[in-house]
């Protein structure tokens, strides 16, 4: 791929930054299940519950009592907590020093599917890895899905992205891990890469034409 025409980027965050195994969440909280239980969150689908806490519409609270009733889980909010955030790997140092580089020649900015939950451990893990302040630190303006009410595949949070800051899709290149997500920025003409294992941003980012 050729980035010479591109000015901005927006990257993905679970699965492009942060490493994450799903499973791990899904085997911790089927521990906490009285019985056997099948909890319904995949890196493609899930549940109505899942989408509401991603979307901002339920709270944390919510959320937890949500799982205990769903699945006959009995549990405290830390404990349920810690299961959840289970999937939430690390951040390789040498991640963080390519954006820090990035945002030197690119408009670089965070999209991200997710939750208040897992976002405060993504906080907890930077400051105590590194020495940014925040995710947030490192990118001209990032974007959570629980925040903004809007989420990933739906076109409208991309739409939001460009006309907020002025961006042209002809020169923006968005980075996700979910093929869904990456299909709905190409049919609305952004610049595209569906970055699968093995390939990282540190490689993808070393072998192409800046």
């Amino acid at each position: 791929m050729d980035l010479t025409q591109i000015n901005n980027i927006i990257f993905d965050l679970g699965g492009v930054i942060i490493n994450l195994d799903y499973n791990k969440s899904i085997e911790e909280l089927q521990k906490l299940c009285k019985a056997n239980c099948d909890i319904a969150y995949s890196q493609k689908e899930q549940s109505h519950l899942f989408d509401l806490l991603e979307t901002g519409n339920c709270s944390n609270e919510e959320f937890r009592n949500g799982l205990r009733e769903a699945y006959h889980i009995d549990a405290t909010d830390e404990e349920i907590d810690e299961a959840w955030n289970a999937m939430l790997l690390d951040i390789p140092q040498e991640r963080i020093d390519l954006l820090l580089e990035l945002g030197k020649k690119y408009r670089i900015f965070l999209l991200s599917n997710t939750n208040d939950i897992h976002l405060q451990r993504f906080n907890q893990i930077v400051a105590h890895s590194f020495t940014i302040p925040s995710l947030d630190s490192l990118f001209e303006k990032t974007y959570y899905s629980h925040l903004v009410g809007k989420r990933k595949p739906d076109a409208a949070i991309f739409e939001q992205i460009l006309a907020e800051n002025n961006l042209q899709k002809s020169d923006t290149l968005f980075i996700d891990d979910s093929i869904q997500h990456i299909e709905s920025a190409n049919k609305l003409g952004l610049h595209t890469l569906h970055l699968q294992p093995p390939l990282t941003i540190n490689e993808f980012f070393a072998d192409v034409a800046v």
